[in-house]
């Protein structure tokens, strides 16, 4: 048996005025996803529990199968894993994103999608800066892909990076156009340096010859969704099965490490727009010949949610449809399958950002006929049959077929 679970990043949507009261996925051309659906099982799901905030980080440990209530211990210390950081229980890793501020106020909470070569260059400067300023200085930079990348600091003991784990930190993507004073990690003496670090680094990064040549420069870093190096179970002692995972977001990455999992690098896979949906599909073919399942991500309907522009976040879905849908489920035809496709959390349009509603998911199986739903979509599921569970046992209902 293969099983395939496809994740459109942030597909899910409200009523867009735009589309005539419709959403993207119910406007987009999917005729191989249509098929999904026809021979599936429609309904909801949620993969956030009620205590977190609906980001990525959260969701999609929840789709890998693992309960965030158990596991999840910050986005930071996930993408680190990703990139095989060795790190302490002493340390703290966050996430730290390139950003543009201006008269204080979170502008562009990804800097316009700087480049990665161009970051690189300030992730290296702002190190350099800090540790011949303050030769004791405590972290280090790590550079991401595009705006997004790592600050791991080393506290003095376990018990102050427990503490430092716990406080409240604001997504970027979350408080655009507000005051960052409005957004900082409250009066904890513990938290005072990392108010510093970040506008102490915008003293730096404002008059860099890389932005110098940006029409948006990432003039400030923003730190948050902290924590420390989590534990989770080995995936295939857990499930029986091997699993590989296809993503251009090093935080899904580091999920997959962490699990013992698979990671499959695909060259052009940027998780932005601009991503190579036809080798994502080509690789993943040739994933499912190697393990049991494969977790396919595509970020850009989640991007095109955040950009407001629902253009994009059509044309997304139907890439994702025409280029790694329809190859995938095509070369798995003659074979026993499973899968699903669900978003890890919406992205709508009007909101900018993410939201905690339920997600639209079809689970189909080719030895099963499906029940009456005929589309992936927000409305479309609801005449699906598909009993409501927590996104966290979706991988045990396809191993066990309940649905």
């Amino acid at each position: 048996m293969k099983y395939v679970i496809f994740i459109p990043d942030g597909s899910s949507d409200y009523p867009v005025d735009e589309l005539d009261g419709k959403t993207p996925l119910m406007v987009a051309n999917t005729p191989n996803i249509d098929k999904l659906a026809k021979m599936g099982y429609g309904g909801f799901t949620n993969n956030v529990p009620d205590q977190y905030t609906p980001g990525s980080d959260v969701a999609n440990m929840s789709i890998f199968g693992y309960n965030p209530a158990d596991y999840y211990t910050g986005r930071g210390p996930l993408e680190a894993g990703s990139e095989g950081i060795p790190t302490t229980p002493k340390d703290v890793i966050f996430r730290c994103n390139t950003i543009y501020s201006e008269n204080d106020e979170m502008d562009d909470f990804n800097a316009g999608h700087i480049t990665t070569p161009e970051a690189d260059e300030l992730m290296k400067g702002l190190n350099e800066y800090f540790n011949e300023k303050y030769p004791d200085f405590k972290g280090k930079f790590y550079t991401g892909v595009s705006y997004r990348h790592l600050f791991i600091y080393s506290c003095d003991s376990v018990e102050d990076a427990e503490i430092l784990s716990g406080i409240k930190t604001m997504p970027p993507h979350d408080i655009s156009g507000e005051k960052l004073v409005d957004n900082l990690f409250g009066d904890c003496e513990l938290v005072e340096e990392f108010h510093k670090i970040m506008f102490e680094a915008k003293e730096y990064l404002q008059d860099h010859e890389v932005n110098q040549k940006r029409e948006i420069p990432a003039n400030m870093i923003w730190l948050w969704g902290q924590g420390v190096t989590p534990s989770l179970p080995n995936f295939e002692e857990t499930y029986g099965i091997t699993a590989s995972v296809i993503t251009g977001v090093d935080l899904l990455k580091g999920i997959g490490n962490f699990a013992g999992m698979n990671i499959v690098t695909v060259p052009g896979a940027t998780g932005y727009f601009d991503t190579d949906y036809k080798a994502k599909g080509e690789y993943g073919i040739e994933a499912l010949k190697e393990t049991d399942l494969l977790l396919i991500h595509i970020e850009a309907p989640d991007e095109a949610g955040h950009a407001q522009n629902t253009e994009e976040k059509v044309k997304a879905i139907e890439r994702i449809d025409e280029f790694i849908v329809g190859p995938i489920i095509e070369s798995l035809e003659g074979q026993e399958f499973r899968g699903a496709i669900l978003p890890d959390h919406p992205t709508p349009i009007s909101v900018g950002t993410h939201t905690r509603d339920n997600v639209p998911i079809i689970i189909f199986d080719s030895e099963r006929d499906g029940d009456e739903c005929e589309s992936f979509d927000e409305e479309g599921v609801k005449k699906g049959s598909l009993e409501f569970k927590e996104g966290h046992l979706l991988v045990q209902r396809l191993i066990d077929g309940d649905f």
